[in-house]
C-alpha cells in the first residue's frame, strides 16, 4: 500500500540539500577497514533518526511513550506465539522498557544485543523441545484443551510451563490434520469415490476457516490403516514441517533481525514507514515496476535444497524449455567460472548468485525431478512478471459487450521513462476495448493496494475532459494540486470502478477523483481500506561518503499526505461505495483504522471542478442494484457468513480430547454447509480475451491457463456480475436482442 511519487523526487531534493547544508555530523568519512556490525548497526540508526525527523510528514516524539511502543512492538514481532521466551526473559527485557528512546539517540545497542542473543538461545532450545514432543504418541483421550490467544496469553513461567505450550500447540496441529485423515479413510471404507472425497475433504476444511491443515498423501492406495499408523504419519508430517520452519529462521542472520528492531521504531511513526535492507529495497523495486534481470524463475527453499516453482512466462527459463518447476538447484556457475555449491545456502544468497545483469550468462546444475543431474546455461534477461501488470476481458450480455479490466497494482518504472506503466497501459487496454465496440466497462481494483500516484492521475484523466485528480499537503508547505491536463477523453460511456476493503492507496485515489466527479459508479466493500498517506523511499547510502560498510538500505517515510478533490482524507475512512455488496470479510478488523499508529483524519479546502453530467440513469442504476442486492439470496447468504465469521473470530479454545475435537468440528462443519452455495456460485457468462492476447495464447501454454483461470473466476463472480448489471441499467441506447421480435412486430403494429 505504497505510493512512490515521481514528483517527490523533485521534492525530496530540497530537504536533501537542506540537510546537506545545516548538518555536517551526516558527511561521514568512515575509515579504511571499519566494517564491523555494531559500527553500522550505530550508523544505521543515527541515519534513521535523523532523516525520520527531518523528513517524516508528522514525526513522533521521541520520549518515554514511543520508547513504550517500540518496546511492545519488538517484542511481540520476536515472539508473536510465546513460546520462545521465559516471563524471566520478559523481566529482564522489561528494565529497557522505557530507555528505548535514550537508546535510539545515544545509538545504544545493548537492548538489541540482549534479545538477539537471548532469542537465539531460546530457538536453539526449542529444537529440543519439538523434538522431544514428536518423539512419542500423543494420547488424544485426555480431557484437556489449548486456547490459541496468543496476545492474551502469559508466559511460560520456566522450562516445563515452555514445553507444555509447546505440547498443546503441536498436539492441536496434529489432532486437525489426523481427525481429516481418519475422516477421508472413512469415506473411502464405504466405498465412496477416493478423488472427490478427498477434494470435498479439502475444501470442507478451508470453509470451515480453520487453520490450513498440510496433509501428505492423503489419497494414499491401499488398505485402510490402523489409527497408530495415521497417528504416527501425522506427527512426522508435523515433524518435517518444524524441521523446514526452523531451517527457515536459521536462514535469518543478525541483520535480519537487525532489521526487525529497526522497523518497531519505524513503525512509531505510522505504520507505512519502514526499513528496507538492501534485498528488501531490491524486492520493493521489482515489485513496483513490475520486472526484474534475472532467469525468471520462481525459488523455494525445501530443506537444505533450493526448488524451481515456477517459470515466469516470457523469461529466459521459460524460453530456453529446460529447467522446469520442481528441479533442485545444486550448484551455481557464472558463465564458465567454477560452480558453486548452493546445498544448504540461504535463499536470498542462491537468488543473488542466480541473478544477474541482461546478456550475462549464469550455469545451473540441478538435479531433475527423474534424479537425472543437468547442467542448464541460461542467459539472463529483463523479465516482466506479467501478473503485476494489467490485464482485460470481454463478455456479452444481452445483446451488448462490455470490457472488463483488471489492476493488480499502480506500477511504474521510475527508472525508464519509457517503460511500462499502469497509465500507458491502462489507456492501451480501453483503447482495445473501444476497437471491439465495448458498450460499457468495468475497472477492477480490488485488493490493489497501490502504487505510483503520477499513473493514478493519467488514468484517472481517461475519463474527463480535464481537471483536478488529487491534492497533496506536504508539512509546512502550501497544498498542490495533481490536474488532468489533457482534454482528450478516452472512453466517455458507462463506467463502474469495482473495490474492497483491501483497496488501498492509490486506488483510493482513483476511486476518488471518479466519484467526486460523479464520472462513474463505485461499487464494493462498505468502504476501503483507509491509507491516505504519501511515502517516499530514500537511499541512505547517498548520506555517506567512502561508505566502506556495504549497502545500508533504504528508508520508506510517510512525507505527505493526500486527500480528495472534495478536500475529504481517505485517511482511516477510506472511500464509501455507491453501492455497497455484502462482504465475507465485512466486520473483521482488518483497514488502516484498526492499525496501531496511524495518522489521523483530516480535510482541507475543496479544489475548482465541475461534476460531469453526462452519465444517463446515474442515480437510477443505483437504485436499481441496491434493490437487486436486498432481494438476492446469494448476497443474503455471504451477509450472513460474513457475521458468522466474525463470531468465529473471537472462538479461541479447543479441546485436545479427539471426540470432543471432532463434536466441535462436525458443528462447525454442519454450520459450514450452509455457506457452501458461495464458493459453488456461477454466472452464465462466458469471459474471453481480446484478439491480440487470442494471438497470444494461442503461442503461449503459461499464459494462456493463466487467463482461462481468470475467465473461469470471472463467471463465478457474482460482484462481477452486479457490476455488469449496473452497465446495463447505465445503458442510453435501446437493445434490440433483449425483446422478444413476434412481440416487438406487434407493438410496432399497435402504434401505428
Amino acid at each position: 500500500m505504497n505510493i512512490i511519487l515521481s514528483f517527490m523526487k523533485r521534492n525530496y531534493k530540497i530537504l536533501i540539500a537542506t540537510v546537506l547544508l545545516s548538518a555536517t555530523l551526516f558527511a561521514f568519512n568512515l575509515k579504511s577497514g571499519v566494517s564491523s556490525n555494531p559500527d553500522k548497526d550505530k550508523l544505521l540508526l543515527e541515519l534513521l533518526t535523523f532523516v525520520l525527523e527531518k523528513g517524516h510528514y508528522s514525526p513522533a516524539t521521541i520520549d518515554d511513550t514511543f520508547s513504550k511502543g517500540v518496546y511492545k512492538d519488538y517484542v511481540a514481532a520476536l515472539d508473536p506465539s510465546k513460546r520462545f521466551f521465559l516471563q524471566s526473559d520478559i523481566d529482564e527485557f522489561s528494565k529497557y522498557e522505557l530507555q528505548l528512546d535514550d537508546a535510539l539517540l545515544n545509538k545504544d545497542l545493548t537492548f538489541f544485543n540482549l534479545t538477539f542473543e537471548r532469542l537465539m538461545k531460546r530457538m536453539d532450545e526449542s529444537k529440543s523441545i519439538y523434538k522431544g514432543i514428536m518423539s512419542v504418541p500423543f494420547d488424544y483421550s485426555i480431557d484437556e484443551s489449548f486456547n490459541t490467544d496468543y496476545e492474551k496469553a502469559p508466559y511460560p513461567k520456566n522450562t516445563a510451563e515452555l514445553t507444555e505450550r509447546w505440547r498443546k500447540q503441536i498436539k492441536l496441529s496434529t489432532l486437525s490434520s489426523l481427525t481429516e485423515r481418519l475422516r477421508v479413510q472413512e469415506k473411502k471404507t464405504k466405498g465412496s469415490d477416493d478423488t472427490t472425497n478427498a477434494a470435498k475433504s479439502r475444501e470442507d476444511l478451508m470453509d470451515d476457516n480453520l487453520e490450513e491443515i498440510k496433509i501428505d498423501n492423503i489419497e494414499d492406495a491401499g488398505k485402510p490403516k490402523t489409527f497408530a499408523e495415521l497417528e504416527k504419519e501425522t506427527r512426522e508430517s508435523a515433524k518435517k514441517s518444524l524441521d523446514e520452519y526452523f531451517g527457515f529462521m536459521n536462514d535469518l542472520d543478525r541483520d535480519d533481525w537487525f532489521s526487525v528492531y529497526i522497523n518497531s521504531i519505524t513503525a512509531g511513526f505510522d505504520p507505512h514507514t519502514n526499513y528496507f535492507a538492501p534485498e528488501e529495497k531490491e524486492r520493493f523495486d521489482v515489485s513496483i515496476s513490475g520486472k526484474l534481470e534475472g532467469i525468471g524463475a520462481r525459488l523455494q527453499k525445501k530443506n537444505d535444497f533450493t526448488e524451481i516453482t515456477d517459470l515466469i512466462s516470457g523469461g529466459p527459463a521459460w524460453r530456453g524449455k529446460q529447467l522446469e518447476a520442481g528441479d533442485l538447484v545444486m550448484k551455481v556457475a557464472q558463465g564458465n567460472g567454477t560452480p558453486v555449491d548452493v546445498v544448504g545456502m540461504r535463499l536470498d544468497d542462491v537468488v543473488k548468485k542466480i541473478k544477474g545483469p541482461k546478456g550475462s550468462e549464469v550455469r545451473l546444475t540441478v538435479k531433475k525431478v527423474d534424479g537425472t543431474i543437468k547442467v542448464i546455461s541460461i542467459i539472463r534477461d529483463i523479465v516482466e512478471i506479467e501478473e503485476t501488470y494489467a490485464k482485460s476481458s470481454v463478455v456479452n450480455k444481452d445483446g451488448l459487450k462490455y470490457g472488463v479490466i483488471y489492476l493488480p497494482k499502480f506500477y511504474i518504472d521510475f527508472e525508464n521513462k519509457d517503460g511500462r506503466d499502469a497509465g500507458k497501459d491502462i489507456a492501451l487496454e480501453v483503447e482495445r476495448l473501444k476497437a471491439v465496440n465495448v458498450d460499457g466497462i468495468i475497472l477492477d481494483v480490488r485488493d490493489d493496494g497501490g502504487g505510483s500516484l503520477s499513473t493514478v492521475v493519467d488514468i484517472a484523466g481517461l475519463f474527463i475532459e480535464q481537471g483536478p485528480i488529487v491534492q497533496i499537503k506536504s508539512a509546512g508547505r502550501k497544498k498542490e494540486v495533481l490536474f488532468d491536463r489533457d482534454k482528450k477523453i478516452e472512453w466517455d460511456g458507462p463506467l463502474v470502478i469495482m473495490v474492497n476493503s483491501f483497496s488501498a492507496s492509490a486506488s483510493e485515489i482513483l476511486a476518488a477523483a471518479i466519484q467526486d466527479y460523479k464520472r462513474g459508479i463505485i461499487v464494493g466493500s462498505k468502504q476501503t481500506y483507509g491509507k491516505g498517506t504519501v511515502q517516499n523511499v530514500i537511499d541512505l547510502n547517498q548520506f555517506v561518503r567512502s561508505n566502506e560498510m556495504g549497502d545500508l538500505g533504504a528508508l520508506k517515510t510517510t512525507t505527505q499526505k493526500f486527500y480528495r478533490i472534495n478536500g475529504g482524507s481517505t485517511q482511516l475512512e477510506g472511500v464509501s461505495s455507491d453501492i455497497v455488496m455484502p462482504d465475507r470479510y465485512a466486520y473483521l478488523k482488518m483497514g488502516e483504522r484498526d492499525v496501531e499508529h496511524a495518522m489521523p483524519w483530516d480535510k482541507i479546502d475543496a479544489a475548482a471542478y465541475t461534476v460531469w453530467d453526462k452519465t444517463a440513469n446515474f442515480n437510477k442504476a443505483i437504485a436499481n442494484s441496491k434493490a437487486r442486492i436486498a432481494a438476492n439470496d446469494q448476497f443474503k447468504l455471504i451477509e450472513e457468513n460474513a457475521k458468522w465469521i466474525d463470531s468465529r473470530s473471537e472462538e479461541n479454545t479447543y479441546s485436545l480430547n479427539i471426540e470432543k475435537f471432532k463434536i466441535a468440528q462436525n458443528a462447525v462443519e454442519e454450520k459450514a454447509k450452509r455457506y457452501k452455495p458461495i464458493s459453488k456460485y456461477k454466472n452464465s457468462l462466458q469471459f474471453s480475451s481480446l484478439p491480440y492476447e487470442i494471438v497470444q495464447t494461442s503461442k503461449d501454454s503459461i499464459l494462456k491457463e493463466k487467463r482461462d483461470r481468470w475467465h473461469e473466476s470471472l463467471s463465478k463472480d457474482i460482484y462481477v456480475e452486479e457490476a455488469l448489471n449496473v452497465l446495463d441499467d447505465l445503458q442510453t441506447k435501446v437493445v434490440l436482442k433483449k425483446a422478444d421480435p413476434g412481440k416487438l412486430k406487434k407493438e410496432k403494429l399497435a402504434k401505428s
